[in-house]
C-alpha cells in the first residue's frame, strides 16, 4: 500500500545498513528502491547495495529530482517500488 515514513537521513553520509533496514521490511515487498541522494549522485558503499541486493532488492542512486521522476515513472508501471529522498 501507498505510505509516507520518516527516514533519519539527513544527507547521503548517514545512509547505512542501519537506515537501509527499513525498505527490508516493507511489505509487500519492494524490487526496487530509488535512492535521491540531494544536488548531485553520491556514490554508495558497494557492501550495502550489495547487501540489498542479496535481498532482492534493486537499488538506484540518483540525485533527488531525477529519483522522483524514476519513482514516479516505476509506480506509473506498477512496480513494487518505494523512494528514499534527501531534499536538494
Amino acid at each position: 500500500p501507498r505510505s509516507i515514513l520518516q527516514w533519519n537521513v539527513g544527507s547521503h553520509r548517514d545512509i547505512s545498513h542501519e537506515s537501509l533496514s527499513l525498505f527490508r521490511l516493507l511489505e509487500p515487498r519492494i524490487e526496487i528502491l530509488v535512492l535521491g541522494t540531494g544536488d548531485r549522485v553520491e556514490r554508495l558503499s558497494p557492501a550495502m547495495l550489495k547487501q540489498m541486493r542479496e535481498c532482492g532488492i534493486s537499488v538506484e542512486v540518483q540525485d533527488t529530482p531525477n529519483a522522483c521522476a524514476t519513482f514516479n515513472f516505476l509506480m506509473s508501471e506498477k512496480r513494487l517500488v518505494a523512494a528514499g529522498l534527501i531534499p536538494p
